[in-house]
């Protein structure tokens, strides 16, 4: 029992303590995100984090949209997080709620509480309220509205309801402590009133409840037994549990907190996107610089590789920070084996070989991932006239350099020997093609062991390659700068963040291929195919990945 104590993580353990005391016979979580903006990898975490309970438990998992503000929520926001969510393979299966469902229960929760004598219709504007509110070593002032009397709180709040003041002029307050070392205790507010009409609710409503009232009465209403969230609401947890005792909520959820995901050097603030958006510095929330879960999707990460991240950044209550790279390793790791190893050439120049027929063309059968057989066999064309990278071919080679030069034989992947015999220059002194000879006696796979070569490229057969736009990424911010500018706290931008290559070849074996389809491109990285951009007639693929990587796995 032991071992298996150490390897749960601290709210499995309290999970574990709350069946075995009876608190609860089972186990519902939830994720409730509110459809303000899209989801980004810190959401994934508490997404994968609220599921897996459900699952290792045998419970349920609610999907809830805690959609109680309708100045920033919008319909757009709430198809997109589901799609997310769907796709990291999180099934509420039918337990898809919105906050804005419960209005009436909430309303009759807050009369509930006036009649208690618990909460009381306030006059007092935002700055006075401030003003009263005290600070972290003084106590509050009361409201000089804080003991008006239950019929006339009845009456106020009723009048809020039906829109007889305007927005702002009123609020309903819990009546708690204005004492309480708690600044969150110290009767805050749980009713505003905000004409505006809501993506669900229409017209019906002018007064709305606010977070820290309305969260912990969905949490009741649905049976949640524990709910799960950040941090940040551990100072809130005192209110969340007076409003559900005073409430008088039989069996009520529990909160416990975890700490939020950080990955160093990435934008997840939705103020900081929305403007990136707005400014056109990027193609909308799902643009691949970004790490909104649409965005890694349409960059190309895989859910698996998601989920891997967050097993191995694991549950804690400490702040930390997490390197990229290592998202970067998941990937890698989650690809290598699955992917198909395909030829792509980024920066062609013409290779002819003289002595090859002219107009001839040999099919080559080539694995599709020399690591994983399952994966099987294509054909590749092979003719006289191929492209090859840039880079393979240098006029005067520095040592170590064993790659095309005059003089010099490579073998051709999957192919020939070739050996360079001359090369032809434009106007300008740059290199347009290399003209080689081959030896049809080294085939690949033909058993040839008479001569070795150093160096081997890979190439896509001129006449049958297909062109495509491939779009290489780097981080959106400058790592050496940080996110942030310290003196006006805008995003320090890194220029080089895209690079867009119009010119590229890929081998013809890419003709069926559709959005989100990923491959490694040998020597170049993992590529995925752009879901907005690519049509089967102008492929666009976006760079996942490059094949290296300075991430190191910590030792055990």
């Amino acid at each position: 029992m032991e071992n298996e104590t150490v390897s749960k993580n601290f709210i499995e353990q309290e999970i574990d303590k709350d069946l075995a005391e009876g608190v609860y016979d089972h186990v519902c979580t939830r994720f409730p995100p509110e459809p303000n903006g899209y989801l980004h990898i810190g959401h994934a975490k508490s997404i994968l984090l609220n599921y897996g309970l459900a699952e290792k438990y045998n419970g349920e998992f609610h999907m809830r949209f805690d959609d109680t503000n309708p100045t920033k929520e919008k319909t757009e926001f709430v198809e997109s997080i589901k799609e997310d969510i769907k796709w990291l393979g999180a099934d509420w299966k039918d337990h898809l709620y919105f906050a804005s469902d419960y209005f009436d229960q909430m309303y009759e929760c807050a009369v509930k509480l006036i009649k208690k004598g618990k909460a009381f219709v306030c006059d007092l504007t935002a700055e006075q309220m401030r003003e009263y509110r005290g600070t972290l070593t003084e106590p509050g002032k009361e409201s000089p509205y804080r003991n008006r009397s239950v019929e006339e709180n009845l009456e106020l709040f009723e009048n809020m309801r039906a829109g007889k003041y305007a927005d702002g002029e009123k609020v309903l307050r819990a009546k708690i402590d204005m004492a309480s070392p708690n600044i969150n205790m110290r009767d805050p507010i749980i009713y505003r009133v905000a004409r505006m009409t809501h993506h669900n609710t229409g017209d019906k409503w002018c007064v709305y409840p606010m977070y820290d009232f309305a969260h912990p009465i969905e949490d009741a209403i649905e049976g949640i037994t524990h709910s799960i969230c950040t941090l940040e609401f551990e100072d809130h947890r005192p209110l969340y549990d007076w409003v559900v005792r005073e409430c008088e909520f039989e069996n009520p959820p529990r909160q416990i907190e975890f700490a939020k995901l950080y990955l160093t050097n990435v934008v997840t603030g939705k103020r900081y996107i929305k403007k990136l958006v707005e400014d056109k510095i990027v193609d909308g929330w799902d643009d691949p610089r970004l790490v909104s879960i649409a965005a890694l999707r349409r960059r190309g990460f895989t859910p698996e590789s998601i989920k891997m991240f967050i097993d191995m950044c694991g549950i804690s209550k400490s702040q930390s920070s997490v390197d990229y790279a290592m998202l970067e390793y998941c990937i890698r790791e989650d690809l290598k084996m699955k992917r198909s190893r395909m030829m792509a050439v980024l920066d062609p120049i013409k290779l002819v070989i003289d002595n090859y027929p002219e107009g001839e063309v040999e099919y080559l059968d080539v694995a599709n991932n020399l690591e994983n057989e399952e994966l099987g066999q294509r054909k590749v064309p092979f003719c006289r006239e191929l492209y090859i990278e840039r880079d393979d071919f240098m006029e005067e080679p520095p040592k170590k350099y064993f790659r095309l030069f005059p003089g010099n034989e490579v073998r051709l992947m999957h192919a020939y020997f070739v050996k360079c015999e001359s090369f032809v220059k434009d106007e300008n002194g740059n290199v347009t093609e290399v003209h080689c000879t081959y030896d049809p006696e080294t085939k690949a796979g033909s058993g040839f062991t008479g001569r070795k070569v150093k160096g081997t490229i890979h190439w896509v057969p001129a006449p049958y390659a297909q062109k495509a736009e491939v779009r290489l990424y780097e981080n959106l911010v400058d790592e050496e700068k940080g996110v942030y500018n310290k003196e006006d706290g805008s995003l320090n931008l890194n220029p080089n963040s895209l690079k867009i290559i119009k010119d590229a070849y890929v081998e013809p074996s890419f003709a069926d291929a559709k959005a989100y389809d990923s491959f490694q491109f040998v020597r170049n990285g993992f590529f995925c195919i752009d879901a907005k951009d690519s049509t089967p007639e102008n492929l666009v693929f976006n760079r996942i990945v490059s094949l290296k990587s300075s991430f190191k796995l910590p030792k055990k």
